[in-house]
C-alpha cells in the first residue's frame, strides 16, 4: 500500500504563527457563490492574474470565493499568481533544493510553507533555518528539545514527510502532539510520547510511546529493525499519515505502507512533532496534503 500526496483535506486549526481558530486546509471554494461577480466577474482573465500576482495567500483565499470567474482563474496551481507569490514567499535555497520535489505546484509549496515547523513553537534550543522548513537543533547537554508544526489538524486526512539530517543520537522521536505537550525537558528522553498530549515513533528502537509507556514495536513484522532510520540512512524521509476521521496515524518508508501506528487517537487539534536529542542534528518536516491511497 503506497501513500502518495494531493490537495489539503479536513480543517485545521492554526498554530502559533496564524491564530487559534479553526479554518479548512481543504478546498475553501465550496462557500464561493454560483453568481458572476457583477463587475468584478467580467474583468478580464490577464487583468485580474496581473492584479493577483501582487496578493498574498490569505487575500488570494478570499478572492477565489469571490465569483467562479475569480475562483477559476486561481485554480491553477502553477499559473504566474502562484509562481509570483512563491518567489516572494519562499527562500532560495528552499525553491533550489529538493526539499519541496514531491510538490509539483507553486500553490502547494507555498501549503508546505505554512504548515511547516513553527520556529515560535518550540524548544529555545532549536531555530528553524532560513529555508523556513528546517529545524536546527543546538548542542545543549542534558536536554530533550522538540517543535509543532504551525497548523494542527481537527478533521480530515493529512500526509506530510519528515527527513532526519545527521545521527538519531540516543532517542529520536516523530508524531503528533497537542497544544499542550512539552516541547522541551532536562536529560535524554522521549519527549514525544511522554505524556497523554503526544504520540510518538521513537526511530531509535522502534517503539511506540504514549502516555509515559511503550505501546509495543513498530513496525510489526519479522524483519523491523530494517526500518530503523539510523546513520546509515541519513537523509532518508519517512512519510506520517494522521487519519482524523479513522482517528489513527500510520507511517510509510519509501512509499512502502508500514502499517497504523496509534489507533483511538482521540478527538482534539492534533499538530505534527519531533523531538531529538542530538547536537546540530537538523529535522526537514514538509506537509504533503491529503493522502491519495493506491
Amino acid at each position: 500500500m503506497s501513500v502518495a500526496a494531493g490537495g489539503g483535506g479536513g480543517s485545521s486549526c492554526l498554530g502559533a504563527a496564524a491564530a487559534a481558530s479553526c479554518s479548512s486546509a481543504g478546498s475553501p471554494y465550496a462557500a464561493a457563490g454560483g453568481g458572476s461577480g457583477g463587475v468584478a466577474g467580467r474583468l478580464p482573465a490577464r487583468v485580474l492574474e496581473h492584479v493577483f500576482s501582487y496578493l498574498e495567500m490569505s487575500d488570494l483565499m478570499q478572492c477565489s470565493l469571490v465569483c467562479w470567474h475569480w475562483y477559476n482563474i486561481l485554480a491553477d496551481e502553477n499559473s504566474e499568481v502562484w509562481r509570483s507569490l512563491s518567489t516572494r514567499t519562499l527562500s532560495d535555497e528552499a525553491l533550489r533544493s529538493d526539499i519541496l520535489c514531491n510538490l509539483p505546484t507553486y500553490k502547494g509549496k507555498l501549503k508546505a510553507f505554512q504548515y511547516a515547523l513553527s520556529s515560535h513553537d518550540c524548544s529555545r534550543n532549536v531555530y528553524v533555518k532560513k529555508n523556513g522548513f528546517t529545524l536546527h537543533r543546538n548542542p545543549i547537554a542534558q536536554s530533550t528539545d522538540g517543535a509543532r508544526g504551525k497548523i494542527g489538524f481537527l478533521e480530515g486526512r493529512h500526509a506530510w514527510e519528515i527527513w532526519w539530517e545527521g545521527p538519531l543520537g540516543t532517542v529520536a522521536v516523530i508524531g503528533i502532539a497537542t497544544k499542550r505537550a512539552m516541547m522541551q525537558c532536562q536529560g535524554y528522553v522521549a519527549l514525544l510520547g511522554s505524556d497523554d498530549q503526544s504520540w510518538g515513533w521513537n526511530l531509535v528502537d522502534n517503539n511506540l510511546l504514549h502516555n509515559g509507556e511503550v505501546n509495543g514495536n513498530f513496525p510489526q513484522c519479522n524483519n523491523a529493525p530494517k526500518y530503523q532510520v539510523g546513520a546509515t540512512c541519513i537523509g532518508e524521509r519517512i512519510r506520517v499519515i494522521l487519519d482524523m476521521d479513522d482517528k489513527t496515524l500510520a507511517f510509510e518508508r519509501g512509499f512502502e505502507f508500514l502499517g497504523i501506528a496509534f489507533r483511538g487517537l482521540p478527538k482534539a487539534c492534533l499538530f505534527p512533532a519531533v523531538s531529538a536529542v542530538y547536537g546540530n542534528t537538523e529535522v526537514t518536516m514538509v506537509y504533503l496534503g491529503k493522502p491519495l491511497d493506491g
